[in-house]
Formats: structure tokens, sequence, C-alpha cells
């Protein structure tokens, strides 16, 4: 009965683990592992991203979501205050290469450009032909090592940016 029991335990285990890989959409938000909610604050005004535990995004306004066959995020739309915005995005190796938004006719293309530790070090910014990069520094992580805590600077305005993540046990 033990051995039944220990065999049932490992197959959770690892269905699990799957689950917890199976959509990307934690890996879109840069961050890994099981990550239940990340708080953040865009323009002065709280944000709150949740994920189900098989890792799918799940945010007030998310909507015609679109994924291709081995979980990864493809495009949505998003409706806030602001108006509905309509996001496309292409992978490569597992990182997030390009996002491409639609934001009231105007196409913005973002660029994601990473270190060799796999970390975000600019985004590279396309907007009606203006260009430009905002550069990310001087890093803080969590115990999960996810960032919580980073510096910026877009247009000689530098920022810090920071979150919270809370995590399924």
């Amino acid at each position: 009965m033990k051995k039944i029991l220990t065999v049932i335990a490992l197959l959770a285990t690892a269905i699990t683990m799957q689950a917890q890989t199976k959509f990307h959409d934690v890996e879109a938000n840069e961050a890994t592992g099981p990550v239940k909610k990340i708080s953040t604050e865009v323009m002065g005004r709280p944000q709150v991203t949740s994920f189900t535990q098989d890792g799918k995004m799940q945010r007030d306004g998310l909507s015609d979501v679109v994924y291709n066959d081995e979980g990864y995020l493809q495009s949505f739309t998003i409706t806030s205050d602001f108006g509905s915005i309509s996001m496309k995005m292409t992978w490569e190796n597992g990182r997030l290469k390009s996002q491409s938004t639609d934001m009231m006719g105007q196409e913005m293309v973002i660029t994601f450009v990473y270190d060799e530790k796999g970390l975000l070090k600019s985004q590279n910014m396309n907007m009606g032909g203006q260009e430009f990069s905002i550069p990310y520094t001087d890093y803080q992580f969590d115990s999960k090592g996810n960032w919580i805590s980073r510096k910026t600077s877009m247009m000689g305005q530098e920022t810090t940016q920071t979150r919270t993540i809370e995590y399924y046990e």
C-alpha cells in the first residue's frame, strides 16, 4: 500500500510541475516559477496580474487570448481606463523577443534585449518611427530569483520600478 501511495504522490508531483509550465505567461511577465500574483504600480495606479497554477495569466480586462501549441502567449487584448490595447508577441528560445502593440491606431513595437544570464537589459521601442531605448539596471531579487526592484531611465528621467510577487506553495 505504501508503494502505491508513493507512486501516486510522485505522479501527482510530476503532473503539477508540468501544469505549472503549460502556459508561459509568467515568463512573459519577467518571472519564473509557481507565481500566483504580481503586484506593481503603473503610472501611479496599482496593477495586479494573477496566474492560475498552470501558468495562465488572469487580469481585469483581458480578452481574445491566443496561445501556440507550446503554450506561449501569441496575442491578447486588454481593456482599461486608457482604452483597448491589442498586443502580439514573438518568442525565441523561450524568451519574449518582441511585442507589437496597437493602441488607438498607433503601433508600437518593443524589442527585448537580454544579458548573458537572461536578465532583461533593455527594451528598444519604435513608436510611429520614433525610436528610443529603455535600459534596466540595479536589479534586486526575491528569494525565488525573480526581480522585485530595478532602475530604469526614460527620456532622462530615472525611476525605480518595484513589484511584489506571491507564489503558490
